[in-house]
């Protein structure tokens, strides 16, 4: 988009046509690097967290239960489930 109006790269100093678009360009690069910035913390903080998992992960559901790949028509009637 902006290399086809003339923009060109790696320019200290941009005609005064195009600096609008040289100032959102900027911005975007900005927020880009921001939200790289936020994820790399994120992931930095809960690799040092010893926190406890909030969900379960005894997997014995009827999905899970099951071999991988199931035979065909591997049941005949609907399972039941048990709620423990």
């Amino acid at each position: 988009f902006l290399g086809l109006m003339g923009m060109p790269r790696r320019y200290s100093n941009y005609p005064d046509l195009l600096i609008f678009w040289n100032i959102i360009s900027s911005i975007g690069s900005m927020i880009s690097m921001f939200s790289v910035l936020m994820f790399v913390i994120i992931v930095w903080e809960s690799l040092l967290s010893k926190r406890l998992m909030i969900f379960n992960t005894t997997f014995n559901m009827v999905e899970w239960i099951q071999n991988f790949p199931p035979m065909e028509h591997s049941y005949s009637e609907i399972p039941t489930i048990s709620i423990k």
